[in-house]
């Protein structure tokens, strides 16, 4: 694949991409351990302290 072919691809792929908010959409609340609760919430004081 050429340079210019790789380059279209790689533009194309851009425009199907939806805007995102660095979530991950495929967390299972019925799955997650105590780790993954932990690292909610961490993660969400980490937000309300860059809202400051």
């Amino acid at each position: 694949m050429g340079k210019d072919n790789r380059s279209r691809k790689q533009a194309k792929n851009k425009q199907n991409m939806a805007p995102s908010d660095g979530r991950d959409v495929e967390f299972s609340q019925e799955l997650a351990d105590s780790e993954d609760l932990q690292a909610q919430e961490r993660a969400r004081a980490a937000d309300r302290r860059a809202r400051r």
